[in-house]
């Protein structure tokens, strides 16, 4: 099936409730463009609304993960109105994967360039593969990549993310690591492997804590640390009311597994 016809994003469950999303253009080395953008849209929708999922994977056909905005679509329609709102559809993407209530991994592979990029970095978490590659390469064309520079500025030092961004050039899976970008790298062959071990890890967890947990995490990065503090206070008094908090502190205190209901 060629990209013309298959669908942009291939969605897939298991029986555990993980959703693993597949972008679907290797051709074009799977680039946002706004036939992506819909189908991300209207399937990380489908998933917010669904309390049966516990955590998804955002993953790659082909040789590349992302290669960011499709340049060709782009350089179409040039007006300052199309592009506000192309970069402003594709903000509000990103931030419904941060706003899902359950943990996001970016699985990598090839590379992840300019959009492509923001897209691991607004995941929740990342695993590489050991020949994945990464960069913000958007100046090397004349357009400092501006909207992936909130989320990489998020995840890196100030200098690291800033040397990406004026220079364009690629970080090795390591150095993304050693950066902060991803948390794992695993060569090719086990990369499946390295990332089903943080996905069991998650599963093994109540929901609830985790959407409470990933709320916080967000929300208190952006406060001030009192009120970061205050916020956190009340969250973990509320998951402390949870059925599945009483039953993890119980059996802690009982020397014994968890009962938690699924």
């Amino acid at each position: 099936m060629s990209d013309a016809t298959s669908p942009f994003v291939l969605a897939t469950r298991d029986a555990r409730g993980v959703a693993t999303l597949t972008l679907n253009r290797p051709a074009s080395f799977n680039a946002l463009s706004e036939g992506m953008l819909g189908a991300l849209e209207q399937v990380l929708g489908e998933i917010a609304a669904d309390e049966t999922v516990r955590a998804v994977v955002i993953a790659a056909a082909g040789k590349a993960f992302c290669a960011g905005h499709d340049l060709k679509e782009m350089r179409a329609e040039p007006s300052l109105g199309y592009y506000q709102r192309l970069f402003e559809r594709c903000g509000a993407m990103m931030l419904s994967i941060q706003r899902l209530p359950v943990p996001v991994i970016a699985r990598v592979h090839g590379i992840a360039t300019a959009a492509g990029c923001q897209l691991v970095a607004v995941c929740d978490l990342a695993v590489a593969s050991s020949e994945a590659r990464f960069a913000v390469s958007g100046v090397n064309v004349g357009l400092f990549c501006a909207t992936p520079s909130v989320t990489l500025s998020r995840n890196l030092g100030r200098k690291e993310a800033f040397e990406m961004l004026v220079t364009g050039e690629f970080i090795s899976a390591q150095e993304a690591r050693e950066k902060g970008l991803v948390n794992r790298v695993a060569p090719p062959g086990e990369l499946d492997a390295a990332v089903e071990a943080l996905v069991a890890s998650i599963v093994a967890k109540p929901r609830q804590a985790l959407a409470l947990g990933k709320a916080l995490f967000y929300r208190q990065l952006e406060t001030g640390i009192e009120a970061a503090l205050a916020d956190a206070s009340q969250t973990m008094a509320c998951n402390m009311m949870d059925a599945s908090a009483l039953e993890g502190v119980q059996a802690f205190i009982e020397k014994r597994p968890p009962d938690w209901e699924r």
